[in-house]
């Protein structure tokens, strides 16, 4: 198939379908429901074949004006090499507008992505599995809607961007607990379904012992069921994370166009991402 057999048109519900099946391809667990909360908070584009059939996909994820993040980029494996790719990085560099830009690179995209620009600046460690039965920590309480207003304050300054309406969609469809000390939330964490099982994500917490609390709140609650978290290779969690079942099974690079400066870390921090794709 020839660059010009191939169209490019803004991705609608209607390219689910098209969409589930050429991830699936790549292996990817996400569902037709995971492919619509990523729609949900993005716009993007599709290509299509000759056939109608889906090609090519990218999603861009607004997080107010301070960044986007680039995900759900997969180019069809009997159309690569041909400069589709590019193409849908372009397609989102303009919708992106004005926006410093954040994905997660796999090993195939690095190259391309460092040729527009980006640059890496971490690495994202994949784990997940069923997991052993844990103790619910005492510290740990189900959040309500009333916690919203402070856990999207407390996203803010820990992942340095606005994500009120990715906390939104993440109420509207998971579950959030808090650490509360002093009648003041101290950390969060969401979990929700997606793929195999269940995503924990965001976790955001000021210590390493109280993003493991999170996380035990959830997965005491669900001994033997599929949970996936994906965090920072510097955050210190991957060898308990593999201790309670959740092997480390993969991962990806996060870059950055332009590159950040180093600064000092935030109090709390991300100690998981949403996943890796919305970051």
């Amino acid at each position: 198939m020839q660059q010009d057999e191939i169209e490019i048109r803004d991705f609608g519900p209607d390219h689910i379908e098209g969409a589930v099946a050429l991830s699936r391809k790549e292996n990817w667990p996400h569902r037709p429901q995971d492919w619509q909360m990523a729609l949900q908070l993005s716009s993007g584009v599709v290509a299509l074949g000759d056939q109608g059939q889906v090609t090519g996909t990218i999603l861009v994820t607004p997080y107010g004006d301070d960044c986007a993040m680039i995900n759900m980029v997969i180019v069809d494996r009997n159309v690569r090499g041909k400069g589709l790719g590019r193409r849908l990085m372009e397609q989102a560099f303009a919708l992106a507008e004005n926006r410093p830009l954040r994905l997660v690179a796999t090993t195939d995209g690095m190259p391309l992505y460092e040729k527009l620009g980006f640059v890496p600046s971490g690495t994202v460690v994949q784990h997940q599995g069923s997991v052993a039965a844990l103790g619910a920590p005492f510290s740990v309480e189900a959040a309500g809607a009333n916690d919203l207003p402070d856990i999207k304050a407390m996203d803010r300054d820990a992942y340095g961007a606005d994500r009120e309406t990715l906390i939104d969609v993440l109420a509207e469809r998971g579950q959030f607990a808090v650490i509360r000390r002093n009648g003041d939330i101290e950390a969060y964490a969401a979990i929700r379904p997606f793929g195999r099982g269940e995503v924990i994500g965001p976790v955001i917490a000021g210590n390493i012992d109280d993003a493991k609390g999170l996380i035990s709140f959830f997965a005491a609650s669900r001994a033997g069921a599929y949970l996936r978290l994906d965090t920072d290779s510097r955050t210190g969690l991957a060898d308990w994370l593999t201790e309670i079942g959740l092997a480390h099974v993969g991962g990806g690079v996060t870059m950055d166009r332009p590159s950040r400066q180093d600064a000092a870390q935030a109090r709390p921090k991300v100690y998981a991402l949403a996943n890796q794709a919305l970051g």
